[in-house]
């Protein structure tokens, strides 16, 4: 039997977040976080789901972002940690304010907002939470020191509260996507021929699928790349 769920989604307002926001809210109630306004409401308006400010770096507004989920829908049904920012370069040749912010964004981030929904899932009996990683937390490359530290703190996180959480009846799933044609390189100010990349539509499925499971699945690791990378 089909049930519709409450799916918070972070940095749902563009790129995977926003693709899998079009997606899940054809069936079910989403919340899409994101630390810039301006715009956000228009986004959730055109999706069709709800918008909440927050940025997740910050426990208190975490914090009300569930409060105020669970107050409007009774219930969190999945989360979907997905906000990330991208750093790239020599570590002596990154700015330390701009390391602080992708470990914050990257590796906190994903942390707090787990911790905020972790208490409600627990007196459901049931739950789900997606970490979107990347093989970046998975393999090494050079000039990524920092990026991959973010990413590689994720997997050890998640499979460790997979762990933690499975006796609760709440699932961890962790997402290794590829290179994905959005805006995170622009973003952190680096031009990359995203030509034979993944699609943030396919990423969208593929949570979608992971999602829609049942609770009596769960998948640990999903792994993602285009053939032609």
């Amino acid at each position: 039997m089909f049930m519709k769920q409450v799916i918070l989604i972070t940095g749902g307002s563009s790129g995977i977040g926003r693709a899998t926001a079009e997606r899940l809210s054809k069936r079910h109630e989403v919340v899409i976080l994101a630390r810039d306004e301006e715009g956000l409401q228009g986004i959730a308006d055109e999706i069709g789901c709800t918008a909440m400010r927050c940025d997740v770096t910050k426990y208190d507004e975490i914090a009300n972002a569930v409060r105020e989920t669970i107050k409007r829908f009774g219930r969190v049904d999945v989360l979907i940690n997905n906000a990330g920012l991208w750093i790239q370069g020599k570590l002596e040749d990154n700015d330390p304010d701009r390391i602080q912010e992708v470990i914050a964004v990257n590796t906190l981030g994903p942390i707090f907002c787990s911790h905020a929904v972790i208490p409600q899932m627990k007196k459901q009996e049931s739950g789900l939470i997606i970490n979107v990683i990347s093989q970046a937390g998975l393999y090494t490359k050079a000039e990524r020191s920092v990026y991959n530290a973010s990413k590689w703190a994720m997997t050890g996180f998640t499979k460790s509260l997979l762990d933690d959480l499975l006796p609760y009846g709440i699932r961890v799933s962790g997402l290794y996507p590829g290179v994905i044609r959005t805006e995170l390189f622009k973003h952190g100010g680096v031009d990359r021929d995203l030509t034979h990349t993944l699609d943030p539509e396919q990423v969208a499925k593929t949570i979608e699928y992971v999602v829609e499971a049942g609770a009596e699945v769960c998948i640990p690791e999903i792994g993602l790349r285009s053939l032609d990378a």
